[in-house]
């Protein structure tokens, strides 16, 4: 990869006219040296996981005190000078990584003393601009980073036009496209379908904290609480649908049908300027996600669950399919969301969104005495010689788990409402058995070596089989519906279980 890299880079300062070969790849080398020691000092991702222990308030004054390789108020300022704000040195701000800022301002005050030192200062800044912008522009452009990016996921070939045209216009315009997106594909009543869905997922959860023995009433009271304050955003944003106020969003962002690169600088300019605007404003439960999307997520910040339209479609779920398929795949991605509010970084974060303790202690140290068995557990799933790394992948494994409990007891009370579904012809299955059989297709995944290598460096998430494999291995219900003998691997006698 690193050797990838390095040609990738060299063909990027040639396409822009760099005249010597030699000359170019010792300047290079030199800035992956320099990465290479950023990167030994960061500290590692499984290590930063408990947000209590990452959150520092400091004022502006005392980080340049602390860290004064870099202006800091000036930084701020002129970068705040663009919306027109203005900070001072009693400024408070967040400082998530003060050990890494510190081993920083050490590496550059030995960088900066010597003249060698800072050309390569320069030429690291110099080829994070250029690398920033390079794909916006020809196609050899392009092809360089496609061979880089081959190195590292393993894949060959090339995108389609049209996705890299649709991919980049939901990128810079999501919400615009997502207009045409749901207007085409988002058909009457699954937006209803979904939030009762969500209620009944809700329910099951809440229903099941009193079963767990390692929760003190006051807590189990509290995280009572947290569940019916979750708040859900489902589809897609009203506005959307209003012309005029869909124009107003992007009144301030113009676009030129000829001019590719200068439309992604005037994107970056826009983003830019509307992330900084948010400064001083009282919080909105804004989109992060545009409608087409595939995905769903938590903040924990704010509380709140998203799923966008783009996958509230099949296989993860359609209005017309039987409950059990959309409860085993939709419903397990709603369980799981849910379940970010309590695993071991959602927690942290009370009702209203804000960090502190509302647990009590001996309610947070059997929660951690429960979590070392899924982190054992998942550390020991092996892809190609590699094993997983358990802490790394907590918070996504407790979710993973913790959805497929809810959505399978919310699908089974829903079975008891209104009685038993028909059966699928020729499938010889129960639904109960097409739930977890839902479950498990939606992560159906095809992969080569260098992305699980890659996923197994620096993804939150569990390779796609051991989210299955892990997941329904711990599962009761799972073990009864397929009649798992006790020596079957997934039926093992220990299973992890938290929520």
């Amino acid at each position: 990869v690193l050797s990838a890299y390095l040609k990738y880079m060299v063909d990027v300062f040639h396409l822009l006219g760099a005249p010597n070969d030699t000359f170019t790849r010792e300047r290079m080398i030199e800035v992956i040296d320099f990465e290479t020691v950023l990167a030994n000092i960061t500290v590692p991702q499984d290590e930063r996981r408990d947000e209590t222990k990452n959150y520092h308030v400091y004022d502006l004054a005392n980080v340049s005190r602390s860290f004064p390789q870099v202006k800091w108020v000036h930084y701020m300022s002129h970068l705040l000078d663009e919306v027109n704000i203005t900070v001072v040195p009693t400024e408070k701000v967040v400082v998530y990584a003060p050990e890494f800022l510190a081993k920083l301002n050490s590496v550059l005050a030995n960088y900066t003393s010597t003249q060698t030192g800072q050309r390569i200062l320069n030429s690291y800044m110099l080829w994070h601009v250029v690398s920033d912008f390079a794909t916006f522009l020809s196609k050899p452009f392009r092809d360089a980073k496609k061979e880089l990016s081959e190195s590292m996921s393993g894949l060959t070939g090339n995108d389609d036009t049209w996705h890299i045209c649709i991919t980049d216009t939901d990128s810079v315009l999501g919400f615009a496209l997502g207009a045409l997106f749901v207007k085409e594909t988002f058909v009457g009543g699954s937006k209803a379908k979904a939030k009762e869905m969500i209620e009944n997922i809700r329910d099951a959860f809440i229903s099941n904290l009193p079963k767990l023995d390692w929760m003190d009433p006051v807590t189990r009271a509290a995280a009572i609480d947290k569940a019916l304050a979750v708040n859900d955003m489902i589809g897609y944003p009203d506005y959307i649908m209003d012309p005029k106020k869909l124009d107003k969003k992007y009144q301030s962002l113009h676009i030129n049908e000829s001019d590719y690169f200068g439309n992604n600088l005037a994107s970056i300019h826009y983003s830019f300027r509307k992330t900084f605007e948010k400064l001083r404003k009282k919080p909105q439960n804004d989109w992060v996600m545009s409608p087409p999307t595939v995905n769903a997520y938590y903040t924990a910040s704010k509380n709140t669950i998203v799923f966008p339209a783009g996958i509230l479609q099949a296989p993860f779920f359609d209005k017309n399919f039987p409950l059990s398929l959309n409860y085993g795949a939709m419903g397990v991605v709603m369980g799981h969301e849910l379940t970010h509010g309590f695993d071991d970084q959602g927690r942290e974060y009370d009702k209203h969104g804000n960090m502190k303790q509302w647990w009590a202690t001996a309610a947070i140290n059997k929660f951690k005495e429960k979590t070392k068995c899924m982190i054992d557990q998942y550390s020991k799933y092996q892809l190609h010689e590699e094993y997983e790394r358990g802490k790394q992948t907590l918070g996504e494994n407790i979710a993973d788990n913790g959805g497929l409990k809810s959505s399978y007891n919310a699908y089974k009370k829903l079975v008891q409402k209104k009685g038993s579904e028909q059966l699928l012809p020729a499938l010889g299955l129960s639904h109960e058995q097409l739930f977890f059989l839902s479950f498990a297709q939606v992560w159906c995944w095809n992969s080569k070596p260098e992305t699980d290598h890659m996923q197994f460096l620096t993804d939150s998430h569990s390779p796609a089989k051991f989210r299955v494999i892990g997941t329904l291995s711990n599962s009761y219900d799972f073990a009864k519906e397929f009649r798992c003998s006790n020596k079957s691997k997934m039926n093992p006698k220990a299973k992890c279980e938290i929520w």
